[in-house]
């Protein structure tokens, strides 16, 4: 049976403290998860951005975690990674010491999967055991905890496609699948803790045009990051490096060149990155959209905090896009954008758990 605020308002007092309190806990637990997890999506472009990702050659979940401890195991890891495409194509030469510099990146952001898995299994069983978790959350956090072993996998998966012959980089397809099941395990578990910091809705009421736009918001925010997974698998920022126009046009020459029409949407460089501006355009106007909804409605004024954070978030990734794109993907600025992507997300997920009505009885 789904959890009801007004049941709860009928608790006896001390166990309405003891609930508050256990709720605010795990909330708080949560929330230090989907912080590891931000991080770890800022790492992972960093290493994909630096050519980082395929020097490790080997998945080895437990033995993994520690780096080599010899002279010996440096040259066995990089006599493996010699044997790969991206080392005869793009690294031939630049020795041990570079090789060490790309693979210190790559044990770190395996490492810290790694403990972000600790910190999501120690607590939870924990708190499974003291009885702090509310039974109904039971299955979802342990169905969270094994969608986030399979993201291990997924990015093993991943990585291996770029030892295929003539490669330098993992697939587009597989990076994206990649992209995409850390911020959805990013947003389920925001949204698990925010019901619980919240469970009663902010407003009695909102308008539906609120609603709407929040909802809109998010979805246009989560498509506009899977276009840009494929900006970054297929490279596509390095081209057209002009804003607004790419080439001198609206629209670039050559979006439809590939057939069937599809494989333009995640192949043809043009298309994707075309596509990438124009969802974070649509995303950016029905931000605006969602504010202006907000800002009209007078009883909207518990939201407005909410509403101004998500503008300001829209409009420096917005920017920081811009940027990115003109200077010609420089690590640092890629790396922030990506960060940012995921900001704007935790900002529109934040707005839209808040148009929440209360449910009929």
């Amino acid at each position: 049976m789904p959890f009801d605020v007004r049941d709860f308002a009928d608790a006896p007092p001390g166990d309405r403290a003891s609930s508050r309190q256990n709720r605010r806990l795990v909330a708080t637990w949560l929330l230090v998860v989907a912080g590891m997890i931000l991080v770890m999506i800022g790492l992972g472009g960093a290493t994909r951005l630096t050519g980082s990702g395929l020097s490790i050659m080997e998945w080895a979940p437990f033995r993994g975690t520690l780096p080599p401890m010899s002279e010996a195991e440096w040259h066995r890891l990089f006599a493996l990674y010699q044997k790969i495409p991206q080392y005869a194509l793009v690294n031939e030469g630049f020795g041990l010491a570079g090789f060490k510099q790309i693979f210190w990146l790559e044990w770190t952001h395996r490492l810290w999967g790694r403990l972000i898995g600790l910190a999501f299994l120690v607590p939870l069983v924990v708190f499974w055991a003291t009885g702090r978790i509310e039974r109904r959350l039971i299955p979802r956090l342990a169905l969270l905890f094994v969608l986030g072993g399979l993201q291990g996998a997924v990015g093993w998966f991943m990585v291996a496609s770029g030892f295929f012959p003539d490669s330098t980089s993992v697939s587009a397809y597989r990076l994206v699948v990649h992209l995409v099941l850390a911020l959805s395990l990013y947003a389920a578990i925001l949204w698990t803790a925010f019901g619980l910091l919240a469970p009663r809705p902010v407003l009695s009421s909102v308008p539906r045009s609120l609603r709407l736009g929040a909802g809109l918001t998010v979805g246009l925010v989560s498509l506009t990051i899977v276009a840009g997974g494929f900006v970054a698998g297929t490279h596509a920022g390095l081209d057209y490096n002009t804003f607004p126009l790419m080439d001198g046009r609206l629209v670039p020459d050559g979006y439809a060149r590939l057939t069937p029409f599809l494989r333009n949407l995640t192949e043809n460089i043009a298309a994707v990155q075309f596509d990438h501006r124009l969802l974070a355009t649509l995303t950016a106007l029905a931000a605006l959209g969602t504010l202006a909804a907000g800002f009209g409605a007078r009883a909207m004024t518990p939201l407005r905090p909410r509403l101004a954070v998500l503008g300001l978030a829209v409009a420096a990734q917005y920017a920081l896009g811009v940027a990115t794109l003109i200077h010609v993907v420089p690590v640092g600025l890629a790396t922030a954008h990506q960060v940012g992507a995921t900001l704007v997300l935790t900002a529109a997920l934040v707005l839209l758990h808040g148009t929440r009505s209360l449910p009929a009885r």
